[in-house]
């Protein structure tokens, strides 16, 4: 069974997707950029970003009934390696416990300018 997973507590998807898709009980939560919801800003510096893109994921994680303890997969894409270890730092507040799988690469750009998008699988 699929269903759409949306929630205004997390940004509108800028494109032709959705913020997740929930697929037999695994969530596939799209690409988070740190864009406030409440007023689309996005905050400066990579540890501020980081929180933010990990806040509208768990908006989304909670619309869908699961919490950052259902995540078993993540893909961080960043705009400059450098920023790796602060995201590091601010990412890992999340998963004080169990860690989910992650892939981490830099790329050429990322939307709207930011520093980083965050991605991630969840289930029960």
């Amino acid at each position: 069974m699929r269903k759409t997973i949306a929630t205004a507590k997390a940004p509108a998807a800028i494109g032709p997707y959705s913020q997740a898709v929930n697929l037999n009980g695994t969530v596939f939560v799209s690409g988070q950029l740190p864009v406030n919801p409440a007023d689309g800003s996005i905050p400066a510096g990579i540890e501020s970003q980081t929180r933010q893109a990990m806040d509208n994921i768990g908006a989304i994680l909670n619309e869908a009934g699961l919490t950052f303890n259902d995540i078993v997969k993540t893909t961080v894409l960043l705009a400059d390696l450098k920023d790796f270890a602060a995201m590091n730092a601010v990412y890992a507040e999340y998963f004080p416990q169990d860690k989910p799988a992650r892939a981490c690469f830099q790329v050429a750009a990322v939307p709207k300018g930011a520093l980083l998008e965050i991605e991630a699988i969840a289930g029960k």
